[in-house]
């Protein structure tokens, strides 16, 4: 039995000006948040409140190295990252 699955995630503002990584054990709450503005700081700030990329998987460990890796990468490689999966940059949030 699967106790729990973590996300890693990338979300946007209107204008995918900012893209934002993190990681959370529950996707569809976390991007509530960012839509309501429920949690001050960089995101709220931003208006960082679409979902344009996520991964899963069971391991926190797994989940935070990832963060980490896509939060190294160079903006160019983020946003080749997110159009080979979501080509359109639609909010996927809107599918869970």
């Amino acid at each position: 039995m699967r106790e729990h699955r973590y996300y890693v995630y990338i979300a946007t503002n209107k204008r995918h000006t900012v893209l934002y990584t993190g990681v959370t054990n529950d996707l569809a709450r976390r991007t509530q948040e960012h839509k309501t503005h429920a949690v001050p700081g960089f995101t709220d700030r931003y208006n960082v409140e679409k979902l344009v990329y996520y991964e899963a998987t069971d391991y926190v460990p797994a989940a935070i190295q990832r963060e980490k890796q896509i939060k190294g990468l160079l903006r160019r490689k983020k946003i080749a990252l997110i159009e080979r999966a979501n080509p359109q940059w639609s909010d996927l949030s809107l599918c869970l």
